[in-house]
């Protein structure tokens, strides 16, 4: 597949699906944690064009625009592979929305991350339990939160190994692959919304914004993040010597 590549590009696949077998290789039970964002789908192509066996997972909150659970029947008739989806306990989002509301998010921080809390981190526990180390399509560029993204790290939140194998890569080269591969993404991004969230709490950006200015724009952006990522803000804060 690099042959269709840029010389540059056709260098960073090679290291990415380098990468992406040797993380097998040290954690056979590693899977990928896929928003079903583009750099998710660029992740999924490397390791289904490989022939590699880590499993790629999502997370369907309940909430998901209709474009993004598209994604779903877009993977399986390309690649003839379901993604596995986990849902959040329905009792607990029933409980939370009873208690608060279903807009709660929008109040406060607090209830924002509760939700999160539901919704996708708790599913996210279940779907990493037994594994030794997970992978995620997390950049560099993406936010202020990111911006000391390491390759790979321990990830303490959820007491295991985490690769971010696309942490180097810029925005262009990460859609220059997309579309020299013609790999199937989210329609939402042709519509100003490089960072696909749940429909509520997600909007297209404006000219300029940051790249995930579109999630959860009622916060600042040293916040935006969901609990999924947690480590993103401590390593942020030291970087920047707060």
């Amino acid at each position: 597949m690099s042959a269709v590549l840029a010389d540059s590009l056709a260098q960073r696949w090679r290291e990415l699906t380098d990468a992406l077998a040797q993380v097998q290789d040290r954690y056979p039970d590693a899977a990928l944690a896929s928003s079903l964002a583009a750099e998710d789908m660029l992740l999924t192509h490397a390791i289904y064009d490989s022939g590699l066996s880590l499993e790629v997972f999502t997370l369907d909150t309940g909430r998901l625009h209709a474009e993004t659970l598209g994604v779903l029947d877009a993977v399986r008739a390309r690649y003839g592979r379901d993604i596995t989806v986990f849902r959040p306990d329905a009792a607990a989002v029933q409980q939370h929305v009873a208690e608060h509301g279903a807009y709660a998010f929008y109040e406060s921080v607090e209830l924002r991350k509760a939700c999160c809390q539901i919704r996708k981190v708790e599913p996210l526990k279940r779907a990493l339990a037994g594994r030794g180390a997970w992978i995620t399509g997390q950049r560099r560029q993406q936010s202020t939160t990111r911006g000391e993204l390491p390759l790979e790290e321990h990830d303490a939140t959820f007491g295991l190994h985490k690769f971010n194998p696309l942490a180097q890569w810029s925005e262009a080269e990460v859609w220059a692959t997309i579309r020299a591969l013609d790999i199937p993404y989210n329609p939402l991004h042709d519509q100003g919304y490089p960072s696909i969230g749940c429909e509520p709490c997600t909007r297209a950006i404006r000219p300029g914004e940051d790249l995930r200015a579109g999630r959860w724009w009622w916060e600042s952006s040293d916040s935006k993040e969901c609990g999924l990522h947690a480590g993103n803000r401590v390593i942020s804060v030291v970087a920047r010597g707060a």
